[in-house]
């Protein structure tokens, strides 16, 4: 098979509205074929083109897990350190009794929240807009999961004062672990986080498109922001679904999100994924020993945390895949869903909920990376309005896993 079949399949899906393109990136055998169709930015009429920027979303968890195992190595920190060695303002923790109670209705915390914990989504900790109850409107007072008003310093104190929707440790929650993380780091380093990256993974990888923001000299290379109205219809957003992240981010904002943040092209992102069928390195530039790449990598949920995990209500890794420390791994392959990550057994990934995806397999040493902006609101998920980017990276999965 090769590539024009791909560009055909995934073409029908921008002639059908269900996206405003996408470029996508297999690599295998030190070869990399790259696909790209549709528009970049539909009212500008720019093609998406292989150095398109996009934004990444939870495909940036990914990178600010693996930065945590490199501090790991280094000593830096432990996985089983309470992380109220470097955040006190987390010392007197309460939980809720039922998530969807009232904030008052709370018992304490049986034990701190750990490195360990954040790494595998157990701390207890969520995101605002999974929920219905008075914890949602209190998540709201972080201001928007990417673009924050507040100070890091701020956010760290104003997320403390939350209580927690379970104990730390019991069960997988999807939620702002990854951000608390890569706060963490930067007191670690007395550094922005983002310098931190630049400095500890970017540039020694030659990421040289990806950070929290796209510089002014690119923005041209910048995707635009594609979403859908009310009727479904494909259409330009002024910003990010439930203001998460603004058109342009202020110069002056200093909360960035390690969870969720990130700005990335195919060609960076391969570099990054490139690590994982590695070995832990990259053209002679490693960043993880193989038995901590190993341990990133593996299950770390027990039987009855996968049975009972839930993504927007629906059950991620009851069967198909279990969650290291950033990433899905695959465990039983027939049974893995591909919208999460496909190929054979420990392979890895994690999509991001703009439209990126991309997955890892060490079988046979191949990368295949989708982005795109299909930004959705919740609500319109809920009435089917969005989903065709999803179909879409299904079949690419298929596709690509055949292309020789």
């Amino acid at each position: 098979m090769d590539g024009a079949a791909i560009e055909t399949a995934m073409q029908r899906h921008v002639d059908a509205g269900e996206l405003a393109g996408a470029a996508m990136l297999v690599w295998r055998g030190g070869t990399a074929r790259t696909i790209c169709v549709g528009w970049r930015d539909i009212e500008a009429r720019r093609l998406v083109e292989r150095d398109t920027i996009f934004r990444i979303a939870s495909m940036s968890k990914p990178v600010t897990s693996l930065l945590t195992l490199m501090l790991f190595e280094e000593g830096s920190l432990a996985l089983d350190d309470p992380i109220i060695r470097w955040v006190p303002e987390f010392s007197r923790m309460r939980v809720l009794r039922s998530p969807q109670g009232l904030l008052s209705e709370t018992e304490q915390a049986e034990r701190p929240i750990t490195v360990a914990d954040l790494l595998t989504h157990r701390s207890g900790l969520t995101y605002g807009d999974f929920h219905r109850g008075p914890i949602a409107a209190a998540y709201g007072t972080l201001g928007g999961d990417i673009d924050s008003e507040l100070s890091p310093d701020d956010w760290i104190a104003r997320l403390a004062e939350l209580p927690l929707i379970d104990q730390p440790g019991r069960q997988f929650h999807y939620g702002k672990s990854t951000d608390l993380l890569g706060l963490i780091i930067a007191r670690i380093a007395d550094a922005p986080l983002a310098d931190v990256l630049k400095r500890r993974i970017l540039d020694p990888l030659g990421m040289k498109d990806t950070g929290f923001i796209v510089p002014r000299t690119n923005e041209r290379r910048r995707a635009g922001l594609h979403g859908f109205d009310a009727e479904g219809r494909l259409t330009t957003l002024q910003s990010a679904p439930g203001g998460h992240a603004l058109a342009e981010r202020p110069e002056s904002m200093t909360f960035v999100s390690g969870g969720q943040g990130l700005w990335s092209t195919l060609d960076d992102y391969l570099a990054f994924a490139r690590v994982f069928v590695g070995g832990g390195a990259v053209d002679g530039v490693r960043l993880l020993q193989p038995q901590t790449l190993a341990m990133m990598a593996t299950n770390h949920l027990t039987d009855l945390q996968r049975s009972q995990a839930r993504l927007l209500g629906m059950p991620i890794f009851a069967q198909g895949h279990g969650f290291g420390m950033g990433v899905a791994v695959v465990m039983e392959p027939d049974k893995a869903d591909p919208v999460r990550c496909g190929g054979g057994p420990g392979s890895l990934g994690w999509p991001g909920a703009y439209g990126g995806w991309w997955q890892a397999d060490p079988n046979d040493g191949s990368v295949m990376i989708f982005l795109a902006h299909s930004m959705v609101e919740l609500e319109q998920l809920a009435r089917g309005i969005g989903l065709g980017v999803w179909s879409a990276i299904s079949e690419f999965q298929s596709l690509g896993s055949r292309l020789q």
